[in-house]
């Protein structure tokens, strides 16, 4: 199997902003609840193209990522044919490898399902909603001070999921599955990425 993406992915979790995990430290509360979601711009697997589509993992661990033993769900855009959904459900099961492959030693995944996606990037106004089963809009955050918006942004020359992340407030972030929680007003970032195998 062949595959390369690449696009956009919307982060948000439990984390203080900045999220500790980033640099290799335990998250901020010792656990992590957080999710990722990839919109696909330009790619295919195995010929299959995969153009603005897609792809989320939401998941609970009770320590930090690397320790597992978490639970997650995963949604695959409903707009995609057959062929499409299966490449996404290969993809998001880790079976071709990339952030997916490691990620799926860490948690016991439910079956991907098909989920309506609405997703707009857009910097600090970028938000996503699957249906109503999770959403996301990001917003700057602010100086506890003087109230005034602050652009942080994080460079992670070998960063899993992305290299380099806009660092924000989520304004709403909430998962409601078997994995639930809301952690609006915490961690959120928005980058770009590029994967192949």
């Amino acid at each position: 199997m062949s595959w390369n993406l690449e696009g956009t992915i919307l982060i948000g979790c439990n984390c203080d902003w900045g999220c500790p995990c980033n640099v290799n430290a335990r998250p901020t509360y010792g656990h992590c609840e957080g999710g990722w979601t990839w919109h696909i711009e330009t790619g295919a697997c195995d010929g299959v193209a995969l153009d603005n589509l897609s792809l989320s993992v939401f998941a609970d661990w009770p320590g930090a990522i690397h320790e597992g033993d978490g639970k997650a769900v995963a949604f695959v855009d409903e707009r995609a044919d057959s062929d499409q959904l299966q490449a996404l459900t290969t993809l998001v099961r880790g079976d071709a490898g990339g952030p997916w492959g490691l990620f799926i030693t860490t948690y016991e995944l439910d079956r991907p399902r098909a989920a309506p996606y609405e997703v707009e990037i857009d910097g600090e106004r970028s938000w996503y909603r699957i249906g109503a089963l999770a959403e996301l809009s990001v917003e700057p955050i602010r100086n506890p001070v003087s109230g005034a918006e602050i652009h942080p942004s994080l460079v992670l020359p070998e960063g899993l999921v992305t290299r380099n992340a806009a660092l924000f407030s989520s304004k709403i972030f909430r998962v409601s599955d078997s994995v639930s929680y809301d952690h609006s007003g915490r961690y959120a970032a928005v980058g770009p990425f590029s994967y192949s195998g």
